[in-house]
C-alpha cells in the first residue's frame, strides 16, 4: 500500500439488528428475528475479520441515539451517527467529516469483506481520487474518496439507489474525479443470495 500522508479510516455502517428494522427482504425468506440474528452475528463477524493496525475503523450507527448508546457493537471502536437523510446524504456527510486522510465506506451486510479487499481499495486510492467495490446488482459494497480534493459539493445527488443504476449515478456525482473499481462483491438481501454465497465459500 502507497504511503499515505494521513492514517486512511474504514467506516462501517451498521442498524441496531432489531427484526423487521433490518433485513427485510431476507426476512421475508427466512422470518424476521431469523434475518436480525443473522446481520447482528455476520457484522460480529466482519469486525473481527476486518481490524488492522493499517487503519482505524469507525462504526456508523443507526438510529443515532440507540447506537451511540448499543452494548450489542464492540466498545472499543469509535461511533458516529449516521444522522438524517438517504443513504446519499448520510454518506457524504461522513465522508466530509471523518478526521483527515482517505476514508472508506463499506455497508456490513456483505460476507466476502477481507483485510485484503480493504487494503486494495485504500491502495487504489494511491493513484486515484476515488473508488469503488462494485456489487453485482448495479450497486457498490465500498466507496471511498483520497480527500486530497474537496469532496464534490453535489456527490450522491439524485442517485437511484436499490437499482442496477446506483453505482453509475454515484459515479456521475464525481466529476472530474479520477475512480477505481476493486473487486466485486455480493450483499446478502434475500435467501438466494446467502445460498449464493455458501456456493462460493464451499
Amino acid at each position: 500500500m502507497p504511503h499515505l500522508n494521513h492514517r486512511p479510516t474504514l467506516v462501517v455502517m451498521v442498524k441496531e439488528p432489531h427484526p423487521g428494522r433490518v433485513k427485510t427482504r431476507l426476512g421475508r425468506d427466512i422470518g424476521l428475528t431469523a434475518s436480525a440474528w443473522w446481520f447482528r452475528h455476520q457484522v460480529a463477524r466482519l469486525l473481527r475479520r476486518i481490524e488492522d493496525p493499517r487503519w482505524d475503523i469507525a462504526l456508523a450507527v443507526s438510529p443515532d441515539v440507540e447506537g451511540l448508546q448499543s452494548r450489542i457493537w464492540p466498545e472499543h471502536l469509535p461511533r458516529v451517527a449516521q444522522g438524517k437523510g438517504d443513504l446519499g446524504d448520510r454518506m457524504a456527510r461522513l465522508l466530509r467529516g471523518m478526521p483527515k486522510g482517505p476514508v472508506c465506506i463499506i455497508g456490513a451486510d456483505i460476507p466476502g469483506i477481507t483485510r485484503a479487499r480493504i487494503a486494495e481499495a485504500f491502495a487504489a486510492l494511491g493513484g486515484h481520487d476515488a473508488v469503488f467495490g462494485p456489487a453485482p446488482d448495479g450497486g457498490y459494497w465500498l466507496v471511498g474518496l483520497k480527500r486530497q480534493r474537496p469532496v464534490p459539493p453535489r456527490l450522491f445527488e439524485a442517485v437511484r439507489w436499490s437499482s442496477e443504476t446506483a453505482l453509475s449515478d454515484s459515479a456521475a456525482t464525481m466529476a472530474g474525479l479520477r475512480i477505481a473499481h476493486v473487486a466485486i462483491l455480493r450483499d446478502v438481501d434475500t435467501l438466494s443470495d446467502l445460498k449464493a454465497l455458501s456456493q462460493v465459500c464451499r
